[in-house]
Parts: C-alpha cells; structure tokens; sequence
C-alpha cells in the first residue's frame, strides 16, 4: 500500500508509520509533504481552540450583560471555566498571544450571531466591536454590569 493510499484510508496507521521513520532517521522514505502539511494544521487546530474557547466565553459574557434577570449559576460557571480553559490554552501556546487580538475579533462576531439567536435579541442589539478588554476576558474577578 502506498503512503497516499494509507495516509487516506488508516491516518493512525500512516501516523504511527511516519513518527518511525523519522525516529530511525529514514527521512528519505518519511512523507515529508503530508508531515509538514499535518504538522501546519496542528498548528491551525491550536488557533480554532483559542477562537472557540473565547466564542463561548463571549457568548456567556453578552447574555450576563444583556440578560441580567436571566442570570443563572450554569451561566457563572461556563465563564470561569472558559476563562480557565482559555489562560491554560495560552500558557501552552504562548505564540498564540500575537494572534489574539484577530481571534477575538473573529470570535467577538460568531460570539453575536449565537447571542441573537440564543437570546431573541437583534444582533444589532449588541455592541459592533467586543466591548470586554482583552483584561477583562480573562479576569476572574471582572463581571460584565
């Protein structure tokens, strides 16, 4: 079986493949395309975790502020956690930091069309640039009033 077939029909197989040759030094039978292509999307993959993780965190942050009456501990708690998840997710990426302020633009907006759709809200309804300091995002003590 080729490398293409098995990278398309077993990936784990052709991971597990791939990580022996380069460990045994046989880089000239490795896939080194498929390796760098893989190993990019990692890296992608690391940029969407960041994006979702503040999507939600946004999301929670514009209904405790847009619906105070509707407040509710499961709210509290998705917004610690989502603060925790995020703080850990960039001590372990630190690289990360110089894409933050477009993955918060880029989650600010999905974080709205949930928010509307969540809330009965108009989209316009809420502010058009993330109203939260990157600051405020992350601290534990700050609430949206």
């Amino acid at each position: 079986m080729s490398t293409q077939d098995l990278y398309d029909t077993d990936f784990y197989a052709w991971a597990n493949r791939q990580a022996a040759l380069l460990r045994s030094g046989q880089l000239e039978q490795a896939d080194i395309t498929l390796i760098a292509e893989e190993i990019e999307s990692m890296g992608k993959s690391e940029l969407r975790e960041l994006e979702n993780r503040l999507t939600v965190l946004f999301l929670h942050l514009l209904k405790w502020r847009f619906q105070p009456s509707r407040r509710s501990r499961s709210w509290e708690l998705t917004i610690k956690e989502q603060r925790r998840r995020l703080r850990r997710h960039l001590a372990h990426n630190p690289s990360l930091q110089h894409r933050l302020e477009q993955a918060r633009e880029d989650a600010y907006g999905d974080a709205i069309l949930e928010a509307a759709s969540e809330t009965g809200l108009a989209e316009d309804g809420f502010p058009a640039q993330c109203p939260f300091t990157p600051e405020q995002t992350l601290d534990d003590q700050w609430w949206p009033s």
